[in-house]
């Protein structure tokens, strides 16, 4: 398994001798892969880093701003010239940022096109939901891949999505692998103890039956037994007829939809038309880190739409 290839990596490089380099130039395609980056090379997570404690990378961009649907993001000139810097990019993959490839083409980086030291595809390792067996297509300003691409909304996933960074970060800039080390396992740690109060504040909305206007939701709502009977786009992208509305409306009322999930950069006419035909309120959740306010960072992130959802559904909320 990857997670288990991730640890001997990691123990392996531990014992390997040091060599000084500059810190890593990291580009990830979305805020949230940059954020993960961030709290595992150089910016504290939970408190202040240890004293004196070498930062691994120098700087981490971001390709799709924050608060933008990295779906439908149109690249610039300048993306060009980020990876023709990188030493590491870091992708969703699965067809999400399928524009990426073409910039790699460009940018004739070696290092971060695919297969080199500095390539990280997030996607590997994580248990993936709607898996297709299809090549990428573009439909409506939307990618669809080989899965379902919004896993990083899975805060278990963090766990090896950070492995895979953190080994190409270690092997880049083997000085800083303790504090790489150190600073995951920290991570981590502060991941598991919100996810304890993520879990038991869920508990009170479990099994709760949403609809969703984009396919965004699947992974968080396995992780916190939420049961997702339908979405209001019928294909990434593509805009509901009345038929599928009327049918969504009539599905809704049948299975006890508690209520309907939107996205902030979605439109919000549908869903507030779907909201009120079932006399249920809409939530708007944040599907990336910094796309809404109180997302700065990646545990903010799964925080505020817990927290959501438990002001709208839970046990007060019955």
């Amino acid at each position: 398994m990857r997670v288990v290839r991730i640890a001997l990596v990691l123990a392996a490089v531990a014992a390997a001798p040091a060599c000084v380099m500059a810190g890593a130039r990291v580009v990830a395609t979305t805020a949230d892969l940059a954020a993960l980056a961030r709290a595992i090379a150089g910016e504290p997570i939970e408190g202040e880093p240890a004293p004196g404690e070498p930062v691994a990378v120098d700087t981490v961009e971001t390709i799709v701003p924050a608060g933008v649907d990295a779906e439908a993001f149109e690249p610039r000139p300048g993306d060009i010239e980020k990876l023709r810097h990188a030493d590491i990019i870091v992708r969703i993959g699965l067809g999400y940022d399928y524009w990426l490839d073409r910039l790699l083409a460009q940018a004739g980086n070696r290092r971060v096109t695919r297969g080199g030291d500095g390539y990280v595809d997030g996607s590997a390792g994580i248990a993936l939901l709607e898996v297709r067996g299809e090549s990428v297509v573009n439909e409506g300003g939307h990618s669809h891949g080989a899965a379902n691409p919004h896993y990083w909304l899975d805060p278990q996933n963090a766990v090896i999505i950070t492995g895979g960074i953190a080994e190409a970060l270690i092997g880049l800039t083997p000085a800083a692998r303790e504090a790489i080390v150190s600073r995951r396992a920290r991570f981590l740690a502060a991941l598991a103890a919100r996810m304890a109060g993520w879990r038991e504040r869920a508990a009170a909305f479990a099994g709760a039956k949403l609809i969703a206007y984009h396919d965004s939701w699947p992974y968080f709502a396995r992780r916190f037994r939420l049961d997702l009977i339908d979405f209001i786009e019928p294909k990434p992208g593509v805009a509901a007829s009345p038929a599928h509305l009327a049918r969504l409306v009539a599905a809704g009322r049948a299975q006890g939809v508690r209520a309907v999930l939107h996205e902030p950069y979605e439109p919000a006419q549908t869903a507030r038309f779907v909201a009120a035909r079932l006399g249920v309120p809409m939530v708007v959740l944040a599907p990336s880190v910094g796309s809404m306010p109180g997302t700065g960072d990646y545990l903010g992130l799964i925080d505020a739409n817990v927290t959501a959802l438990a002001k709208t559904l839970g046990e007060g909320a019955r």
